[in-house]
């Protein structure tokens, strides 16, 4: 369950940088604000369609997109405090039979990314507490994402942390349109 109000501890168990100030994050659930009061949770309820995911690399400052140009994904929120994320590769294999050999099992996971969970969301950010995922390194772990909702358009930028995909540190910026 989500408190109402929570200090955030940590990024995540994945080593991020040190040095960034968290303030408290607020609860997502609908008894803990007033309906209708058209807050930053209650505008990020529903089911957003992922247009674009760039990682800026913080060593090189090199910035690429994350799983190709045109990923394929969504986030949903629920009134019930709950987050889901998908996201696929454009371009991802089919594997040549219904079960597919070690390499394609390989290349299938390389190229996605999900985890589900609870979220605490305040004006300046949200905050995942992830509670299962497609790489069990993020159960158990707090994701932080900075936002920014422009109409039907929310953008994220993550906290410094390391990549999950190949553990240089980075920043990641997510664009959602609504669905």
């Amino acid at each position: 369950m989500i408190s109402t109000s929570q200090h955030v501890q940590d990024t995540s168990r994945l080593d991020a940088l040190p040095g960034l100030a968290l303030g408290e994050a607020h609860s997502a659930r609908p008894n803990s604000r007033p309906v209708g009061d058209g807050t930053i949770a209650e505008r990020i309820l529903g089911n957003w369609r992922m247009t674009s995911w760039q990682i800026e690399d913080l060593a090189s400052g090199e910035t690429r997109d994350a799983l190709g140009p045109n990923p394929q994904g969504y986030i949903t929120y629920t009134p019930d405090g709950r987050v889901m994320v998908l996201v696929l590769k454009d371009d991802r294999i089919r594997p040549a039979a219904l079960v597919p050999t070690d390499e394609e099992k390989l290349a299938l996971y390389d190229s996605m990314f999900a985890y589900a969970g609870t979220y605490a969301v305040d004006a300046e950010k949200v905050v995942h507490h992830i509670d299962m995922s497609w790489n069990q390194s993020w159960t158990g772990t707090n994701q932080i994402r900075f936002l920014r909702l422009q109409g039907d358009r929310l953008t994220y930028v993550g906290a410094p942390a390391r990549n999950p995909m190949n553990g240089r540190d980075c920043v990641h910026t997510v664009v959602f349109q609504r669905s």
